[in-house]
């Protein structure tokens, strides 16, 4: 099944029913509620309330005359999302109309955070990236972005992941950083800290987990945001971030997408070194992810990990956090 086809029937089916659930010992006292695409937490880590918007694998396509060099890299993936369906009502949309209607929720529900999740777009289209920041200059919320494995990649150009990331991320999507370390780099609000990671090449790099490190250390509850969703046993390996099985044996659609298989011989040690991290630091209160187009919520050593469903469908996750009176 493609990826267009999977996206389509995961889709309708991608709504969580309505679940509680309580913090395990050594966490921070707190309980959070998830029904359909909304997330609400509850608990004495949080001193006032606040709300975010996630939005993740919008996969925009836009395209002009810059791009005519380009269209030999870009042609299937600029054919891939022209026209989607909305994830619950099944009516006919588009990744442009999606995005602006998710604009439009993060004004009525009067959000402290806009957060893009990655693969707002399909390549590194130069007029997709104008239109979208051109939405984003007026834009009364604050936003934080991290890249997808999509957001800087040409299908069939030479280089490793982790050369293109750079590339395209300087040449192309430097602005939606506002100054902020690509890598990692983390934004407070209301007393909450946004931990802002790319692992859009499955993996996390030296300089990324010391910084990390660094970053963890706050009073403050966590709540992580990446593109790529952590491993958390009985996924499969497209949730790649530490799966023990990823690596180029287990890697079947390069050739699809273009690009060189993922590295033979596995994850890296400092890969491992953040997943253990991530679900061993009681201060993470959750990760927030997309990639995998359909919704879902799993647990690790009681931190929650949220998976969006793809926008070019409508879909978003709209989080509040609630003091304990």
């Amino acid at each position: 099944m493609d990826r267009r086809k999977f996206i389509h029937s995961t889709a309708a089916a991608s709504a969580l029913l309505p679940l509680s659930v309580t913090a395990p010992p050594g966490k921070p006292d707190i309980s959070l509620s998830v029904t359909g695409t909304r997330i609400a937490y509850h608990g004495k880590a949080f001193s006032e309330p606040a709300r975010v918007l996630f939005v993740s694998d919008t996969h925009l396509w836009q395209s002009d005359a810059r791009e005519d060099a380009f269209r030999r890299y870009s042609q299937r993936m600029a054919g891939a999302y022209n026209q989607t369906r909305h994830f619950q009502t099944g009516e006919i949309t588009s990744p442009m109309e999606a995005f602006e209607k998710a604009l439009e929720e993060g004004i009525k529900n009067h959000i402290d955070l806009l957060i893009l999740g990655g693969d707002i777009f399909s390549y590194p289209s130069e007029a997709a990236v104008d239109w979208v920041l051109s939405r984003l200059k007026n834009y009364p919320v604050p936003y934080v972005y991290t890249t997808g494995n999509h957001d800087w990649h040409y299908e069939g150009m030479t280089g490793s992941s982790i050369h293109l990331r750079k590339e395209w991320t300087s040449q192309r999507l430097a602005a939606f950083f506002q100054g902020e370390n690509p890598l990692i780099y983390s934004r407070d609000v209301k007393g909450i800290r946004f931990i802002i990671i790319d692992n859009s090449v499955y993996e996390i790099l030296p300089e990324q987990l010391a910084l990390f490190r660094q970053l963890i250390r706050t009073p403050l509850p966590v709540m992580l945001v990446m593109h790529i969703p952590m491993y958390v046993p009985g996924r499969p390996v497209n949730f790649g971030c530490g799966h023990p099985d990823w690596g180029a044996h287990s890697d079947t659609i390069y050739h699809i997408e273009k690009r060189e298989p993922w590295r033979a011989g596995g994850h890296t040690p400092v890969t491992g070194e953040f997943h253990k991290l991530v679900f061993n630091t009681p201060g993470i209160i959750g990760v927030l992810a997309g990639h995998i187009h359909a919704q879902s919520l799993d647990f690790m050593n009681g931190t929650p990990q949220f998976v969006a469903a793809a926008n070019a469908n409508g879909a978003f996750l709209d989080v509040t956090f609630e003091p304990k009176a």
